[in-house]
């Protein structure tokens, strides 16, 4: 079987805040985060979109436990390692960074981004991390979503080819 290699854009979150500390307040930060789950055109769009907002981007990705919590024990249909790999070598990713819990509002308070973005499917005051994001003075972003395209969906029409 094949073995992942690392890639020196997942990164742990000690790591991430000494390499922050080095470049901030120079350089904004932007936050996102998701399952990121059978990537598609509609997370590379989110992600480009998210990264224009400012100089750095920060992936959250939800561990492979937390995406079973979050969407069913058939999730994820690709593991950790791989969804990791994949977002890491998307240009408008700086940094991708796994965790374990249901929302990343750790990671938010730890980080400190100076903008938190989330897909339209999310209102902006039901994104997790808002409250600590606006209290430090930056911004709460909720992109419009490309229309029709959806892990779920893609699931869905892999299933009823069957």
């Amino acid at each position: 079987m094949l073995t992942i290699p690392p890639h020196p854009k997942v990164i742990s979150l000690p790591r991430l805040l000494s390499l922050l500390a080095g470049l901030r307040p120079a350089q904004s930060v932007v936050f996102t985060n998701g399952c990121f789950d059978l990537l598609h055109a509609g997370h590379a769009d989110l992600l480009t979109r998210a990264k224009a907002l400012g100089d750095i981007l920060v992936v959250g990705l939800n561990s492979d436990a937390s995406v079973s919590r979050l969407k069913g024990p058939a999730r994820p249909v690709t593991p950790l390692e791989q969804r990791a790999f994949v977002l890491a070598h998307l240009a408008a990713t700086d940094f991708v960074i796994p965790f374990e819990d249901d929302t990343p509002l750790s990671l938010i308070t730890a980080i400190g981004p100076d903008i938190l973005v989330k897909g339209g499917d999310w209102p902006p005051e039901a994104i997790v991390g808002r409250d600590t994001v606006l209290a430090r003075g930056g911004r709460v972003q909720s992109l419009p979503l490309v229309p029709d395209i959806s892990t779920t969906g893609i699931i869905a029409r892999i299933l009823a080819t069957k």
